[in-house]
Order: C-alpha cells, then structure tokens, then sequence
C-alpha cells in the first residue's frame, strides 16, 4: 500500500472516531442517534471498500509488470546462453 494511501485510510479512520465520538455526545432521541450511526459507517465503509479496489487495481498492474521484466529477464538469459 502506498504511504499516501495509508495516510488516507488514517486520516478516515481518525475522522470516523471523531464523528462517532461527536455523535454520541449529541443530546439525541436513541432511534435518530443510530440512523446517524448507520449512515456514517455504510459511508465509511464504501470508502475503504473504493480504497482497497483501488490499491487492488494498483497490486494487478504491478504483478504484470513483474510478469512481463521475469518473461524479458528470461528470454535474454536463454538467448545469452545459446549464444
């Protein structure tokens, strides 16, 4: 995972902490207090999940990279050894 997105995914965590926290404190009746609760974490949750697609996107394409440099590596060292 990348520094920036770790940054990210704390930033968010310490984010959804606060409002979590915030909203407990909020003198609410009990039944908007957890629709409250439920809409922040489904939100949170659709941004770690778009955050881990993301960083799922960026593994796949490194994984051909290497794919592709071993396959170039392996085809200049059978052509070295055959000449």
């Amino acid at each position: 995972m990348k520094s920036s997105s770790k940054i990210i995914l704390g930033i968010l965590g310490a984010a959804a902490v606060g409002v979590a926290v915030g909203m407990l404190l909020a003198p609410e009746k009990g039944s908007e207090l957890r629709n409250k609760v439920k809409n922040t974490a489904n939100d949170f949750a659709g941004t770690i999940s778009d955050l881990f697609a993301e960083t799922k996107n960026e593994l796949s394409g490194l994984t051909k990279k290497a794919k592709a440099k071993a396959g170039e590596m392996a085809s200049g060292y059978t052509n070295s050894v055959k000449g």
